[in-house]
């Protein structure tokens, strides 16, 4: 039996860190936004598979120009404000790679007050099934949900599901590289009891034992040996905010059989209300040679990922001075899917893009991320901390700047009425977008862009003809498109 729920300018599918903001920034635009989740979570990577250790990072580029704006820069204010999260001090060592860290359970709450603050319909529990096309056109959605199944329709839909689910089902072009190659998947885990006092004078005592070739970057030539140096001088762990290496440590357990290396080991942190500081474990499980839009593949990576963490745990109380009576209070409820398909857009964002740090007419928002940048299972590639390979990150944005990203990345070629946002936007694979800072900033642009084309009844491809009123209201939002490298 399937039934009908309603009609919108605007249905945005995912409810992640993506479809936030553009079911809130269509609202804002003056459509009739739905908003379609499949758990009752709102938050996705920042707050239910995660959140990923950079969370609110990579708002400057590496001239510490601030280069987002919009959306993340209003919820880290307003979480600030409430303090719900850090200051933003910008480390001589970070270049592009600061933090500005913020509470990601505070951040899920705040999600649901501002859909209500600006008029956005929630439909929770809800998968997508399938999509009403005509022809070429996308006129809406089939969910599934508690009490059956319902068809939604929609001026434009907009993908924000991460894994590009409804554009797939419409029958997108998209492209997936081998599964040998795909980035691991990830279960995140939260711990509190932990001595940084005791914690901080072992990382003084042992800077040596850490690793930070993935904060040397170019623009300012900073060699490892010249950031341990300024490292070894912070007072807190809130100052050094991501720690990797324990390079003896894991080597000794993996001749023990105490770590299972399938990542490197080290965390980084949550803040909590009154000053509360915990350490978040988004590295410690990496299960590859897994397709995560295969449901076994999915399921192995839960179960394996799990397994992982139990022995990370375990080696994290027995060896690292200062866990010894720490305990884990958050585990996430699913695994942290870092790469599937990616559809195919209007234009392929590419790694000379980014690079050159290549400007568009078009532009939607900016990024300082490398290109390249790729989560491997130890062995299989050179790393920087055990993690993340070095063999690709190549391409930093040239002379410190920073790339812009089209519109183009959003409209999705061959069909009409449907918008991407979040990771699964059109890039080549070393230019893909997955990282939190880039799904706030796509996501916006696909809200503001549906709400355009719903009220003038045009389709997305037809509102690349003429820009201007889409990036005049993203800079009314607050997003950052000009003036600077």
């Amino acid at each position: 039996m399937i039934g009908y729920y309603g009609s919108y300018d605007v249905v945005v599918c995912g409810g992640g860190t993506s479809g936030i903001p553009a079911a809130i920034a269509s609202a804002r635009a003056g459509a009739k936004t739905l908003l379609i989740e499949r758990v009752g979570q709102l938050g996705g990577q920042m707050n239910y598979s995660g959140p990923p250790g950079f969370s609110y990072a990579y708002f400057y580029n590496a001239r510490r120009e601030k280069i987002v704006g919009g959306f993340g820069e209003e919820t880290y204010q307003r979480l600030f404000d409430e303090g719900h999260a850090l200051p933003t001090k910008l480390q001589a060592w970070r270049n592009s790679y600061q933090f500005s860290y913020v509470d990601p359970d505070w951040w899920g709450l705040l999600a649901y007050q501002m859909m209500q603050e600006n008029g956005v319909e929630l439909m929770l529990h809800s998968l997508i099934t399938d999509v009403i096309r005509e022809d070429t056109a996308v006129r809406g959605v089939v969910a599934e949900h508690p009490s059956g199944r319902s068809i939604v329709m929609a001026k434009v839909v907009i993908d924000c599901t991460g894994e590009g689910e409804v554009a797939f089902q419409a029958g997108a072009q998209t492209e997936i590289i081998g599964i040998n190659d795909l980035e691991p998947a990830t279960v995140a885990f939260t711990a509190d009891g932990v001595n940084w006092d005791r914690f901080m004078d072992y990382v003084r005592n042992n800077i040596n034992e850490f690793s930070f070739a993935h904060l040397c970057e170019s623009y300012d030539g900073l060699t490892e040996d010249d950031i341990r140096k300024m490292v070894v001088k912070c007072e807190s762990i809130a100052e050094i905010g991501e720690i990797m290496g324990f390079l003896s440590l894991k080597e000794n357990a993996i001749k023990t059989g105490e770590w299972h290396n399938f990542s490197g080991i080290g965390f980084f942190i949550l803040p909590r209300e009154g000053g509360v500081i915990q350490a978040h474990f988004q590295h410690s499980s990496q299960v590859g040679d897994a397709d995560c839009t295969n449901v076994r593949d999915l399921t192995r990576v839960e179960i394996e990922a799990r397994n992982q963490n139990m022995i990370a745990w375990k080696f994290f109380k027995k060896y690292v001075p200062g866990f010894e009576n720490a305990y884990i209070t958050r585990y996430c409820p699913e695994a942290r899917i870092r790469e599937t398909r990616r559809v195919i857009g209007d234009y392929i964002l590419t790694e000379e893009d980014i690079g050159d740090a290549r400007k568009f007419d078009d532009v939607i928002g900016k990024s300082s991320f490398p290109a390249g940048a790729k989560h491997v299972i130890p062995g299989r590639d050179v790393t920087a901390n055990g993690t993340l390979t070095l063999n690709t990150v190549n391409r930093y944005p040239k002379d410190g700047g920073s790339n812009d990203i089209p519109y183009r990345c959003l409209v999705v070629k061959g069909l009409d009425n449907l918008l991407v946002g979040g990771k699964a936007i059109s890039t080549t694979r070393g230019a893909h977008n997955r990282f939190l800072q880039q799904t706030l900033v796509t996501g916006q642009a696909a809200g503001v862009a549906a709400a355009i084309c719903a009220r003038k009844g045009i389709t997305p491809r037809e509102l690349e003809n003429d820009v201007s009123e889409l990036q005049r209201i993203l800079k009314e939002q607050g997003a950052i498109l000009d003036g600077v490298h």
